[in-house]
């Protein structure tokens, strides 16, 4: 059974039009684990980190440095549980 997709959008965090990507901390296929930080967003009064729902892999970034996004915006798609998914051998 193949795991479900998880999406992970931009937090409410208050009346900000202007939030800007100031890192990004993972890429597609890393394993992360629950509450492990994503990405950090900044605006004019706050920095703030957006973590992984749960366990998983990453399956894509919806985002990349320098980028403004709004409350709502996709930042990123992953695997839930994909930690048995990254732990199967690699074929040579």
């Amino acid at each position: 059974m193949a795991a479900a997709l998880k999406e992970v959008h931009v937090p409410d965090i208050g009346d900000f039009k202007d939030i800007e990507v100031i890192e990004v901390l993972v890429k597609p296929g890393d394993v992360v684990k629950a509450d492990e930080p994503l990405v950090e967003l900044e605006t004019d009064k706050v920095t703030l980190e957006v973590n992984a729902p749960s366990n998983g892999v990453i399956a894509g970034l919806n985002v990349k440095e320098g980028d403004n996004v709004k409350v709502g915006d996709l930042i990123a798609t992953m695997q839930a549980g994909g930690a048995a998914v990254a732990a199967k051998p690699a074929v040579s």
